[in-house]
């Protein structure tokens, strides 16, 4: 996961996707962001949907401690945010499950 994030240099966001996953599921775009800079994060290769370009999962927490699970692609050195929302009860039990292995995250 490091080197995926090691020429990462900010965030991209243009005015077709900045606001929609507050429209659809009420998660800022600064918390989308947020996740990416607390502990723990799980990033999880997203083969599903890599046909078109190399996309990925993330759980993590925001500054509030809200759970979230967002999708996103890198481009031009930038982490492309394609959705957002809160995590389901699945994927908050194997965040929870991962919190407790590694109390150092």
């Amino acid at each position: 996961m490091n080197e995926l994030f090691q020429k990462v240099e900010g965030f991209q966001w243009d005015e077709g996707n900045i606001d929609k996953n507050w429209l659809k599921h009420k998660v800022l775009h600064l918390e989308c962001e947020q996740i990416f800079f607390n502990k723990p994060l799980i990033v999880v290769d997203d083969k599903e949907h890599s046909d078109q370009e190399k996309r990925w999962f993330a759980l993590g927490r925001t500054n509030a401690n809200r759970k979230l699970f967002v999708a996103f692609t890198t481009r031009s050195n930038n982490i492309r945010v394609i959705s957002a929302r809160d995590m389901n009860k699945k994927e908050k039990r194997v965040y929870n499950e991962k919190v407790k292995k590694n109390t150092d995250l």
